[in-house]
C-alpha cells in the first residue's frame, strides 16, 4: 500500500473524488444521492442522531485530523518547526495568508454573511503538496519545507477556529469528561509504548479514544476537535505507528468520501451574475488573498529575521508557495459546512466557490511552478528523492 502514500496519489483521488461528487449530484441520480446524504438512520447511536453526511464530517473525518495532529506535533518537536528560527518565516506566511482571504471575504460579503471569513483561510496539505510533486520535483527543497510547514500551521489556525468560532451551547460536563478521557488515553499511550504489540492495550486504547470522541460530539464543540486531542498527546512512538497504519485509509477512503460528499451539490441553474456574494468571495479569497497575504508577509518575514542568503526562497520561489496555498478544499470544504450547515442556498455556493478557487489556484499554481521548476538542473530531482526516501524511513524506523 506504499502506492497510497504518494501525494501524487492523494491529490488525484481527492480531485477524482470531488469532480465523481459533482458530476454525479448533477444528474439524474442527483436527488437520490441527496436524500442519503440527509438521511439519518431509524435509531440513535449514543445518543447522537446524524445523517449520514455528518457521520462522514463528525465521524470519518475525526481520523484525519487525528493524524494530522500527530504530523503537527512531529514537525513542532522534530521537523521544520521544531526551533523558533525555522518556524518564524512560516508562521508570519501563514499569518499573512489567513488575513488577507479573510479581508477580502469579509469586504466582498454583506454584514449577515461574514459568518463565512474562515472558508478561503485554508491550505490542502495533501493537494498542494501533491501539485508540488507533481510539477516542481527540480525545485530546492526550501520550497518544500516552507509550503508544509505553512500548511500545518494554517491547519493548527483552522483547528483554533473551529474550537473557538464553530462551537454551540457548551456542556462543560461532557467537556471535563472528554479532558479524563484524553488523559487516560495519553497514559495509555505511555504503557502502549513500553510494550509495543499489546492487543490488550490496543482494544482499550481504541475504545477510550470512541468515549473521547462522543463525549466532545455531544458537549456542543465539533467532534473533528477529539482527534486533534487525542494525536497530539499520544506517545511518540505509537502515534507514528498509528500514523503508518492510518495514513492509507485516509488517504484512500476517508479524504476521497468526504470530498465526494462535501462535493455533491446541484449547480444552481441561474446565471453567474445572480449568484449569491459567497460565491464570487470564496473564488476571490482563495487564490488571489493567499497570493497576496503569504507572498507579501513571507517576503517580509525573511527580511526582518534576517534570514540567510543561502537559506532564503527567491521571489518566484515564494510566488510559487503562495499560489498553491490558495488550494483551500478540505478543510475550507469543511469550513462551509460549519459556516451554512442551516442555510442549504449559501452552503451550496459555497462548495462552489471552494472547488472553483481551489482549482483556480491548482491551474495557476501548476501552471506557474512547472515552468519554475524548468530553471533548475535535473540532477536536483534525485537528491529531493533521495532526501524523501531518507526522511520516511526516519520516521518509520522502529515502527
Amino acid at each position: 500500500m506504499t502506492w497510497i502514500r504518494n501525494p501524487q496519489v492523494s491529490a488525484m483521488l481527492l480531485l477524482g473524488a470531488a469532480v465523481l461528487g459533482l458530476g454525479v449530484a448533477n444528474t439524474a441520480l442527483g436527488p437520490g444521492l441527496d436524500a442519503a446524504k440527509h438521511w439519518h438512520p431509524p435509531f440513535e447511536v449514543l445518543g447522537l442522531d446524524l445523517s449520514m453526511a455528518h457521520w462522514v464530517t463528525d465521524g470519518l473525518l475525526v481520523i484525519f485530523f487525528f493524524v494530522a495532529a500527530i504530523e503537527l506535533r512531529y514537525e513542532l518537536t522534530q521537523g521544520e518547526l521544531a526551533s523558533v528560527r525555522r518556524a518564524v518565516v512560516p508562521t508570519i506566511a501563514a499569518l499573512g495568508g489567513v488575513a488577507a482571504p479573510a479581508i477580502i471575504f469579509l469586504s466582498i460579503v454583506p454584514s449577515e454573511l461574514d459568518r463565512g471569513w474562515p472558508i478561503p483561510i485554508a491550505t490542502d496539505i495533501a493537494f498542494a503538496l501533491g501539485v508540488l510533486a507533481l510539477v516542481g520535483r527540480r525545485l530546492p527543497s526550501r520550497v518544500r519545507a516552507l509550503l508544509l510547514a505553512l500548511a500545518i500551521i494554517d491547519d493548527l489556525i483552522g483547528i483554533l477556529v473551529i474550537a473557538v468560532f464553530f462551537t454551540t451551547s457548551l456542556d462543560l460536563l461532557a467537556l471535563a469528561g472528554a479532558a479524563v478521557a484524553v488523559a487516560v488515553f495519553w497514559a495509555l499511550g505511555r504503557a502502549y509504548a513500553g510494550r509495543r504489540g499489546s492487543w490488550p492495550l490496543r482494544i482499550a486504547m481504541v475504545a477510550v479514544a470512541l468515549v473521547a470522541w462522543w463525549l466532545v460530539a455531544t458537549s456542543g464543540i465539533h467532534a473533528t476537535i477529539a482527534g486533534v486531542a487525542l494525536g497530539a498527546v499520544l506517545s511518540p512512538a505509537p502515534a507514528e505507528s498509528a500514523r503508518v497504519k492510518l495514513e492509507p485509509a485516509v488517504n484512500g477512503i476517508v479524504l476521497p468520501l468526504f470530498a465526494f460528499v462535501a462535493a455533491s451539490v446541484a449547480i444552481p441553474q441561474i446565471p453567474l451574475g445572480e449568484l449569491s456574494p459567497v460565491f464570487w468571495a470564496i473564488l476571490v479569497a482563495l487564490p488571489v488573498g493567499k497570493l497576496i497575504g503569504i507572498s507579501i508577509a513571507g517576503f517580509g518575514a525573511q527580511l526582518a529575521t534576517r534570514v540567510p542568503r543561502a537559506e532564503r526562497l527567491t521571489a518566484p520561489e515564494l510566488l510559487a508557495v503562495a499560489l498553491l496555498g490558495g488550494i483551500g478544499f478540505t478543510v475550507s470544504l469543511l469550513m462551509n459546512e460549519l459556516a451554512f450547515r442551516d442555510a442549504e442556498e449559501f452552503l451550496v455556493e459555497g462548495t462552489l466557490g471552494v472547488l472553483a478557487g481551489s482549482l483556480v489556484a491548482v491551474l495557476l499554481g501548476a501552471a506557474f511552478t512547472a515552468l519554475l521548476a524548468r530553471r533548475y538542473p535535473a540532477v536536483e530531482t534525485e537528491a529531493i528523492r533521495l532526501r524523501d526516501l531518507e526522511e520516511q524511513g526516519r520516521r518509520t524506523d522502529g515502527v
